[in-house]
């Protein structure tokens, strides 16, 4: 078993635990209200940081939407910190997940757009990461809208590649669950993006939550990756070096073979 696989199990633990954290410090901050209030009102006396007792005044300001509470200091900068990390280990996990179909199978258009995806999504989440939503709006909002689709779309080519790649019942046990987890990110985030543009303050809380459901499911689909980064080796390394060509990988292999065989060849030929 490789130790490869602990690079896509330490994405969701990193992300899904440092988000968590993000939003505990946004909370004792009082930069925004608990997940369980579900009680808004159009404005208030005191902004709640200024807000003392048990009972908290909330507007649309306070929603615990993700970006929303890694949006002032000191949480911004965790925020960003995880933003700009979890998109390097995205990068990593995409373009390692890309060369080892290649060096099991062949290389596909499933597998290409699967890279590009992948890359697409951390482009965005380091906009999202480090312009924040009340300072850069429409910075923000250009990198959401790049990440969450890419992401969504990303998911969805894996499942596709993982059944056409299946061989064993393992494999397609695999494919079962991500196919699960696919569908499920789906409907959290077109429920989220339609809470979302609504007035009502229940449904846009609603969104907040459905968009924690959404991100820790994508996080979570790629700690799945650790079932073939288990049998990853040096070779799919090769394939990185060499261009990425299964052609070339396979020539060389060959070529590594012939090379074996020689010696064996001309010292037959000696002995006779």
């Amino acid at each position: 078993m490789s130790l490869w696989m602990i690079l896509p199990v330490s994405l969701p633990v990193f992300t899904i635990t440092g988000i968590w954290v993000v939003y505990a410090m946004a909370l004792y901050n009082q930069h925004v209200c608990p997940v369980h209030n579900w009680l808004y009102n159009e404005s208030c006396e005191e902004p709640l940081p200024l807000q003392r007792g048990p009972v908290l005044c909330c507007t649309l300001d306070n929603i615990p939407l993700i970006s929303k509470c890694g949006t002032l200091p000191p949480e911004s900068c965790f925020f960003s910190l995880i933003c700009s990390t979890g998109s390097f280990m995205v990068m990593l996990i995409g373009l390692l997940r890309y060369a080892h179909v290649i060096e099991k199978h062949q290389n596909c258009v499933l597998n290409t757009a699967g890279l590009s995806t992948a890359w697409i999504c951390a482009a965005g989440l380091i906009m999202v990461g480090n312009f924040q939503v009340d300072f850069a709006k429409v910075l923000h909002y250009v990198g959401a809208g790049v990440a969450f689709p890419s992401s969504m779309l990303f998911v969805c080519l894996q499942s596709a590649l993982t059944y056409r790649l299946a061989k064993t019942q393992e494999e397609y046990r695999i494919g079962h669950v991500r196919v699960g987890m696919t569908l499920l990110a789906l409907i959290a985030l077109v429920l989220s993006g339609v809470f979302f543009c609504q007035e009502s303050f229940a449904l846009q809380h609603a969104s907040a939550i459905f968009e924690w459901v959404y991100c820790m499911l994508i996080m979570i689909f790629y700690g799945t990756f650790a079932f073939e980064f288990g049998g990853m080796s040096g070779d799919t390394l090769m394939v990185l070096s060499r261009g990425g060509g299964v052609s070339s990988f396979s020539e060389h292999k060959t070529e590594v073979g012939s090379n074996h065989r020689q010696p064996e060849s001309f010292s037959m030929l000696s002995r006779a």
